[in-house]
């Protein structure tokens, strides 16, 4: 979900000071460095290996429909991101997708940086983590993601057991940027690090690859946890690249990795980024808002 409101001064001067953490290499068992996180910050834990995990290549075809589930005939793409909560209470949708065309994979997406009332495990959010309202999205608060070691870990726990059940490859948690918005919360950026880190190990530890949605001013501490990235308007709001963003992130670092990026725009036309997507190697397509069943792809 891209939010109207665009990262204020202190969260900037937030991400300046947490750009100074630096990462060591993973190393098997317990012995594992964690990443190390600026002074008055706790350290990261080391990332979890999903070894047998999909990666995507970086030019993978895909469709995200989140409105509803796809219906047949289904776009040829190699991947699709579809919700997680309507493709449980299918049953079938991910079988189905995953049998249309040899070798596709399916990713699961679910909010794990907001609360909203309409799914069934709603009445299990403690009222001491929920937030303020998302401007334009009816239903729906910020969560206190600092308590993930509690009662909301466990929900989002549950969440990602659900996906797995489901037959899901990988897991697009949303919403997990909630320290540049106005939450309701003191969130601050070393917080957001640390429970995007936490949920992507507990992804991994199921088996799912995982994605990091948006986020864009902590790729470079959060890349070695995450596998791929998904992007909205990036291109709109000039954040796309390393270049546009002073030198310090950009979506670029995720593809010298060898980490998928996909992409999407709403409002510019396809003049206006498909040319330079390509170039980036980014797999970008225009949308709509809804999320439905429009897809216009940039290669």
């Amino acid at each position: 979900m891209r939010l109207s409101a665009l990262i204020s001064a202190a969260a900037l001067a937030a991400v300046t000071v947490v750009t100074s953490l630096t990462t060591a290499p993973a190393a098997s068992g317990a012995a594992s460095a964690a990443l190390q996180a600026p002074s008055g910050a706790a350290a990261l834990p080391s990332p979890v290996a999903c070894n047998g995990c999909w990666k995507p290549a970086l030019n993978t075809s895909w469709d995200w429909q989140l409105i509803a589930l796809p219906k047949k005939p289904y776009p040829d793409v190699q991947m699709f991101d579809i919700d997680g909560f309507d493709a449980a209470d299918s049953g079938t949708i991910v079988q189905s997708l995953k049998a249309g065309k040899p070798g596709r994979r399916v990713v699961c997406y679910v909010s794990a940086g907001t609360y909203e009332d309409w799914r069934p495990d709603a009445g299990r959010f403690p009222a001491a983590v929920l937030g303020d309202p998302l401007e334009d999205w009816e239903g729906e608060r910020w969560l206190d993601i600092r308590h993930y070691t509690g009662e909301l870990g466990a929900i989002m726990k549950d969440r990602l057991d659900m996906c797995k059940a489901a037959g899901f490859d990988a897991v697009e948690p949303d919403n997990v940027d909630g320290y540049t918005n106005d939450t309701g919360f003191p969130l601050t950026a070393a917080d957001q690090l640390a429970y995007n880190a936490w949920f992507a190990n507990e992804a991994h530890k199921r088996g799912l690859s995982v994605a990091l949605k948006n986020d864009v001013a902590q790729i470079p501490q959060l890349l070695p946890y995450f596998d791929f990235a998904i992007n909205e308007e990036c291109w709109e709001h000039s954040e796309c690249t390393t270049a546009q963003n002073g030198g310090s992130y950009g979506y670029d670092q995720f593809v010298k990795a060898g980490k998928a990026v996909f992409q999407v725009e709403y409002n510019l036309a396809t003049s206006k980024f498909c040319a330079k997507s390509n170039a980036q190697n980014f797999n970008s397509l225009k949308k709509t808002y809804d999320l439905d069943g429009y897809r216009v792809a940039c290669r």
